[in-house]
């Protein structure tokens, strides 16, 4: 069956998920699709007297099944047996995505659904593998690290991949014997509705998962605020997570987990394969629009090879067609609103008015939605606006070296520090440069996440703190209390 569809034949499931139920909303965020800009539906918006409801429904649901505290195995099974769902019901998931997103339906049916049921289940695993331990203490006492869950856990998605996200802060949360009360961006909110009744019908507790739509002033600040939220985790850009910060430490105080954004370089050395590196550079600027936090946005290149690896690149972006993200033969992906179209283009002018050239791209495109010419700016200085600034779309800078001191020093930013790429066939000089490069990924001939879900992602600097999959994210959502015993 293909999974092309009618953009008008989807239904979505408008409202708040509460205590395993569709709580009935007013619509007041109006929505527009990126793929032709119509507008199609309103997201309501959660108030605090919404947050004081699903958090009560979280902490009763806790309660009733003491799912923090049932066999560890137990919640083991429910989990695969939502991750099952969720790949059973992945066209209905994906019609859902694919209209309000920026994500074209063959790839999230092939990609971000199937590889969020695989996250589930590696988190699922962690429940019975992880707990207390006994530690050495003289031969008078007996010493623990007892572990446990927090209680309610508040979550808040982006909008570039809104299934995956939720199945970032869902699966080791739930594992780790919490409730949810997530919140969704409100430009694309509906597929996180449709997953936590999915985990409904998988036989989860009723009010484990909640969701409350909603925007970032109104809704997320009541729940990351909320006194009975007990760990927050959040995935957006930084200025959103300064501000969540600042909020938790008005209200109290309770540990955060923080992924943000990103400037990334991507650092090619003249032995280095330059077809692969070309084809994983251009890639990882046209996927999903540039719309990624992880994005390699800054190509910093060995001199002497700079004009072929250029060149093979603008091959490579010259080379996308755009399509509306409800035909699954759809590669290229639209920017997600109007509006951050506009900030794209402004970005990318600056950068020319600031001494930039543009060696393609640089406009938008002529087509329905909300597209944007796959941009390559060179003679790029550290204090342009395209080096300086998260962009958010699919424009890659070129910048040349010489020595690895120059390499380092371009691939330095002073704000973010999320991931990074490599591209040499010297063992020595990936091992200098994995050390050395201030990020919390570094990708080697490649650069893109593998379906290896143990590896920890997050930040340096102001990319965030704490870490996002891997044991490291199911470890973040225990807290540990010291038990000495006199014998």
């Amino acid at each position: 069956m293909g999974l092309s569809f009618h953009p008008d034949t989807v239904s979505l499931p408008v409202g708040h998920f509460i205590g395993g139920e569709m709580i009935a909303a007013e619509g007041a965020i109006e929505m527009r699709r990126p793929s032709d800009g119509k507008a199609y539906t309103a997201c309501p918006i959660a108030g605090p007297e919404v947050i004081d409801c699903a958090v009560a429904s979280a902490k009763a649901a806790l309660k009733a099944s003491n799912w923090g505290n049932v066999r560890p195995r137990e919640r083991t099974k429910a989990l695969q047996a939502w991750a099952d769902l969720v790949e059973a019901e992945a066209e209905t998931l994906a019609k859902i995505e694919a209209l309000c997103s920026t994500r074209p339906v063959g790839q999230l049916v092939a990609g971000d659904i199937a590889i969020t049921a695989e996250q589930i289940r590696f988190f699922a695993e962690f429940a019975d593998k992880e707990g207390s331990e006994l530690v050495p203490t003289d031969d008078a006492t007996l010493g623990m690290i007892m572990s446990e869950p927090y209680g309610v856990v508040g979550a808040i998605t982006p909008w570039n991949f809104p299934i995956s996200m939720a199945g970032w802060k869902l699966g080791p949360a739930l594992a780790a014997g919490n409730a949810v009360v997530l919140k969704p961006s409100e430009m694309t909110p509906f597929s996180a509705v449709y997953m936590a009744q999915l985990a409904v019908k998988a036989g989860l507790p009723a009010g484990l998962i909640n969701v409350v739509l909603g925007d970032g002033s109104t809704t997320g600040t009541a729940l990351t605020g909320h006194p009975e939220i007990a760990k927050v985790s959040f995935t957006g850009s930084t200025r959103a997570g300064s501000a969540i910060m600042e909020n938790v430490a008005r209200t109290g105080v309770k540990p955060m987990t923080l992924e943000l954004g990103g400037k990334s370089p991507q650092i090619v050395f003249a032995d280095a394969d330059l077809d692969k590196a070309a084809t994983a550079i251009a890639g990882s600027v046209t996927f999903n629009a540039g719309q990624a936090c992880v994005a390699g946005t800054r190509l910093i290149v060995e001199k002497s090879v700079a004009d072929r690896l250029t060149a093979a690149i603008l091959e490579k972006m010259k080379a996308v067609r755009p399509g509306p993200t409800w035909d699954e033969a759809t590669q290229y992906s639209p920017i997600i609103s109007e509006r951050q179209r506009a900030r794209v283009d402004g970005i990318v002018r600056a950068a020319i008015e600031a001494g930039g050239e543009c060696l393609t791209g640089g406009g938008v495109m002529d087509s329905p939605g909300y597209f944007y010419e796959p941009t390559l700016i060179a003679d790029v200085d550290q204090a342009n606006p395209a080096i300086v600034e998260e962009i958010f779309g699919p424009v890659l800078t070129v910048q040349t070296f010489e020595t690895e001191e120059e390499a380092l020093a371009l691939s330095s930013h002073p704000t973010f520090g999320l991931a990074s790429g490599l591209f040499t066939s010297d063992l020595s000089r990936t091992i200098r440069f994995a050390r050395k490069l201030e990020a919390g990924t570094v990708w080697v001939n490649r650069y893109s996440r593998s379906r290896d879900h143990i590896l920890p992602t997050g930040g340096y600097k102001r990319s965030g703190i704490g870490k996002d999959l891997g044991r490291e994210a199911y470890l973040a959502n225990r807290r540990t209390k010291s038990v000495l015993i006199s014998l």
